[in-house]
């Protein structure tokens, strides 16, 4: 992998020295310029946990991806800078209940001593790392986060919704091996109780807002702005806006 390659397409030229501060300017840059998607799904384009082929999607052809994807780059990027880094397996919440063993990859980063969670493939979540602090809220340019314990052997994520804090996920904070995740990769590609084969979407952040991208409807958010939705009535629509919002276009 090259890192130089994976620096530019994410818009960085800081610092690279393993530190709190490079790994927090990495993880916004990232979120800002690599867009979370599931076009290829709805191609019919197989992903498999290749790095390789993944570099090549991500870094070489300009796209996005989902977790296993975003988060498994991320995590050779932060290797290659010399982070000690382990990948987790994240069980999400749908539905009032948590989802089986490695329905999310994140990325956990131990820094002198303290663990920091980072996640660039999970659309709307925190710009800067959280460290595994079970008892403060963390302030973030997203919203307020806080980490604590669930069941004992999880740590879990909870985002403040209106005062009242809401779980996100849950994960242990354990290494696992890249291939472990592919059963559930293949799942969240083939299956229909699956939301990513539901409809395409394309979603990317920015500062202060959020432009995301469906078969249906186009929502552009913006701070201290109404938000903006726009109807999408046809595939030939759905390209054009995908060109002028996120300079991509579907060869098929």
């Amino acid at each position: 992998m090259n890192t130089k390659n994976y620096l530019r397409r994410i818009h960085y030229n800081g610092q690279t020295s393993v530190s709190l501060q490079t790994l927090t300017q990495l993880q916004k840059a990232h979120l800002l310029h690599v867009p979370f998607e599931n076009l290829d799904i709805h191609r019919k384009v197989s992903i498999h946990l290749n790095t390789e082929a993944i570099y090549n999607k991500v870094v070489l052809q300009h796209q996005g991806g989902f977790c296993y994807e975003l988060n498994g780059l991320f995590y050779e990027l932060l290797s290659e800078l010399g982070f000690k880094t382990r990948r987790i397996s994240v069980r999400v919440l749908h539905h009032g209940k948590y989802a089986p063993e490695y329905d999310h990859l994140a990325v956990v980063v131990s820094i002198d001593g303290t663990d920091y969670l980072t996640d660039v493939g999970f659309g709307e979540f925190a710009f800067a790392p959280l460290q595994l602090d079970t008892t403060a809220p963390q302030h973030d340019e997203r919203g307020i986060f806080r980490i604590d314990r669930y069941k004992e052997i999880y740590y879990r994520v909870n985002k403040q919704e209106k005062e009242v804090w809401q779980p996100v996920y849950i994960f242990e904070n354990k290494h696992r091996e890249y291939q472990e995740f592919e059963a559930m990769c293949q799942y969240h590609q083939t299956s229909p109780d699956s939301h990513f084969t539901q409809k395409r979407m394309i979603t990317l952040p920015t500062d202060g807002g959020r432009i995301t991208l469906t078969d249906d409807l186009l929502t552009i958010s913006r701070k201290q702005e109404m938000t903006q939705e726009k109807p999408v009535n046809s595939k030939e629509e759905f390209n054009t806006l995908l060109f002028t919002y996120f300079g991509r276009y579907l060869n098929k």
